[in-house]
C-alpha cells in the first residue's frame, strides 16, 4: 500500500490518495490513479510500483520527463520518504504503508498537555477511516458519472428532493460493488458519500456534536475541532480539495456571496446561525480552508453563563440594570472570547416593547424580541459594484425609528456613526470590539473613528467617546478554554485629555487547579457607578450594597 501526496510547486495540495494495488499510473488519462494536467504531461507519464525491495518510479516517456530530487530519471528506486518526484509543475511524495499508519495514528497533544507535561491523551472521537475513504472516492466518482449520464438537473430540485434522489442513486451504486469488505458499514459509507455530495461532507458529523464549539479545516485531510476548550485532530477527512471547495460553495451560494480567485475569502453563516469563514488558493497555500464557529442550538440565558463561570449573579443584576435603563455598552475582547454570545445574552434584557435594529457583516446574532429588524452587509459583485457596508447600514437604520441599535462588531469607520447614534438619542445601544483591556478598547475606538476619514482632533474624538459610551465589559478566553468577564468599567468622562475609567467589577485570578483550569474570584472595587446614583435620585430602588469595596462575590 502506497500513500501518495501531490502538490504544485507553489505548495497547493492537488491530491492525497492511497494506492492498494502493486502499481499505479500518474498522468492525464482517465484510468490514472492520480490525474495530472498540462500539455507536457503524458497520458501515462510515470508508473509507481511497490516490490519487496521497496517503491520504484519509472518514467514512461512524457514530454517533460520525470525527475527525482531535481535529476532526470528513467527508472529509480527504492524511493525514500524524503525524495521528491517531479513531473512538470507537480511535486509527488510517496510513503509506504508502515509510515502511513504511524502518521494516521499520531495523536495531537493539547496546548495544556504540552505546556504542563500532562500525560492525559486526547483521544479521537471517530474511528480511523482506513479503507472507508478508498471506497468513498470510488462511489462518489461513480455517482458523478451516473448523474452526468442521466443529465440530472440539480438546480431544479429542492434540497430535500435532491437529497432523497441522491441517496437512492448511491444505494443502487453500492449494489454494483462486490468487493466492499464486511468490515465497512454500507449505511455509513452511503451517508458519507451523501454528505459529501449534497452536504458538508465529514463536517456533518462534527456539526451534529453539541459539545464541539469550533471546526477548523486546514486542508482536505487536516480537520481540527475544539471541544470543551481543547483542540483535537479528527481522523475524518474530505476526499480532495474539490470536495472542500464544493462544501464552501454550498454554504455561500444561497447567501448571495461568492468565492473565486478574484475574491478568495468570504464570511458567511450556516442555517443555524453558525459563523463561517473560508479562504481558497491563491491566498491559501495548502488548499481551501474553512473555519466554523458553531452557534448554540438552545437559547442561552444569563443563568447559563453563571453556571459556566463567565460571571456571577451580582454582575448579572448590574448588567441587567444597565441594559434596561439604556446604558450604552461595548463588549470588548479577543477572538473567540465569547463577545457575540454575551451580546446575545444581554439582548435578552431589552424590553419587548422596544424596537430593535441589528447591523452585522454576516448575520449571527439571534435575538428573540418581536419588534426586530436585522440588516446584513453585502459584498461587491463580480463587477466590483453593489457593495453595502456596515457604515451605510448604521446610517440607514437611524431613519428606521430604532429604540435600540445593536451592531455585531465595530471594526472600522462605522464606529463614528455608532458613537453619533449613541450621542443623538439612541441610548441603550450595544456593540462589540476587539481589544485586550478596557483601556485598549478606548484606544481602538479612537483609531476606528479616524478610519472614517474625518479629520477630527483627538480631543474631539475622546469627548465623543466619553459622552457616548457608558459601560465597557471586558471578556477573555484563558489558555484552558475558560471564558470569563474579567472587568466591567464605567466611562466617567475626560480629564486632562485622558478618558477616565472606573472599574466596578474584576476577576482576580489565584492560580490553576489540578486539571489546568484557571482559578479565581470575582470582586468589587468599591466604585458605585454614576448611573446608579442617578437612578437613586429619581426615586428608583437600587441595591448599592453589591458595590462594597473588596467584597468577594459568589
Amino acid at each position: 500500500m502506497l500513500h501518495i501526496s501531490v502538490k504544485t510547486q507553489k505548495g497547493t495540495k492537488v491530491a492525497d490518495v492511497v494506492c492498494r494495488e502493486p502499481s499505479c499510473y500518474l498522468g492525464k488519462d482517465d484510468d490514472c490513479l492520480i490525474k495530472l494536467h498540462g500539455w507536457m504531461v503524458g497520458k501515462h507519464h510515470a508508473e509507481l510500483r511497490s516490490t519487496d525491495a521497496g517503491i520504484f518510479v519509472k518514467d514512461l516517456g512524457g514530454k517533460s520527463g520525470t525527475k527525482v530530487n531535481g535529476r532526470a530519471i528513467d527508472d529509480y528506486g527504492p524511493v525514500r520518504d524524503s525524495d521528491s518526484i517531479e513531473i512538470n509543475s507537480y511535486i509527488i511524495k510517496v510513503k509506504g504503508s508502515v509510515e502511513v499508519k504511524k502518521q494516521e495514528s499520531e495523536p495531537l497533544p493539547s496546548v495544556e498537555s504540552r505546556n504542563e507535561s500532562s500525560h492525559e491523551s486526547l483521544t479521537e472521537s471517530f474511528p480511523p477511516e482506513g479503507p472507508m475513504k478508498e471506497f468513498r472516492v470510488k462511489v462518489h466518482k461513480e455517482l458523478l458519472k451516473q448523474m452526468d449520464l442521466r443529465r440530472v438537473d440539480v438546480n431544479s430540485m429542492s434540497d430535500d428532493h435532491l437529497r432523497i434522489f441522491t441517496q437512492d442513486l448511491i444505494q443502487k451504486i453500492l449494489l454494483q460493488f462486490d468487493d466492499i469488505p464486511e468490515s465497512i458499514d454500507r449505511d455509513e459509507l452511503c451517508d458519507q458519500v451523501l454528505n459529501e455530495a449534497v452536504g458538508l461532507g465529514p463536517l456533518e458529523s462534527l456539526l451534529a456534536m453539541d459539545d464541539v464549539s469550533e471546526i477548523m479545516v486546514n486542508a482536505a485531510d487536516e480537520i481540527f475541532y475544539e471541544k470543551k476548550g481543547r483542540t483535537y485532530k479528527s481522523s475524518v477527512s474530505f476526499t480532495d480539495d474539490r470536495a472542500v471547495l464544493s462544501a464552501i460553495e454550498r454554504i455561500v451560494t444561497p447567501l448571495g456571496r461568492r468565492i473565486d480567485e478574484s475574491s478568495p475569502a468570504v464570511d458567511a453563516r450556516l442555517k443555524d446561525g453558525s459563523r463561517v469563514n473560508a479562504v481558497i488558493p491563491p491566498i491559501a497555500l495548502k488548499g481551501p480552508c474553512i473555519t466554523i464557529r458553531k452557534f448554540m442550538k438552545d437559547r442561552l440565558w444569563a443563568t447559563d453563563l453563571v453556571k459556566f463561570g463567565t460571571f456571577n449573579d451580582e454582575m448579572v443584576k448590574f448588567l441587567e440594570m444597565a441594559v434596561v435603563h439604556k446604558q450604552n455598552i461595548i463588549i470588548s475582547g479577543g477572538t473567540g472570547s465569547g463577545k457575540t454570545t454575551l451580546l446575545n445574552v444581554l439582548s435578552n434584557f431589552i424590553p419587548e416593547t422596544e424596537r430593535i435594529i441589528t447591523v452585522e457583516d454576516a448575520a449571527e446574532l439571534k435575538l428573540y424580541q418581536d419588534n426586530l429588524i436585522s440588516l446584513e452587509a453585502r459584498p461587491a459583485n463580480q463587477e466590483g459594484k453593489g457593495a453595502v457596508s456596515i457604515r451605510e447600514l448604521v446610517k440607514n437604520c437611524l431613519r428606521m425609528r430604532p429604540d435600540r441599535i445593536v451592531v455585531g462588531e465595530c471594526r472600522g469607520g462605522e464606529t463614528l456613526d455608532m458613537l453619533q447614534a449613541m450621542n443623538t438619542g439612541h441610548d441603550g445601544s450595544l456593540t462589540t470590539a476587539h481589544a485586550n483591556s478596557p483601556r485598549d478598547c478606548i484606544s481602538r475606538l479612537e483609531v476606528m473613528v479616524m478610519m472614517a476619514g474625518m479629520d477630527l482632533p483627538v480631543l474631539a474624538i475622546r469627548e465623543q467617546i466619553s459622552s457616548a459610551v457608558n459601560i465597557i465589559v471586558q471578556q477573555t478566553r484563558f489558555a484552558c478554554g475558560a471564558r470569563k468577564v474579567i472587568s466591567i468599567c464605567e466611562v466617567s468622562g475626560v480629564e486632562g485629555n485622558r478618558i477616565q475609567l472606573g472599574e466596578i467589577f474584576r476577576f482576580q485570578q489565584t492560580g490553576f487547579d489540578s486539571e489546568g483550569k484557571v482559578k479565581g474570584k470575582f470582586v468589587t472595587t468599591g466604585i458605585v457607578p454614576q448611573f446608579y446614583e442617578d437612578l437613586a435620585k429619581r426615586g428608583l430602588d437600587v441595591d448599592r450594597e453589591i458595590f462594597s469595596e473588596g467584597r468577594e462575590l459568589s
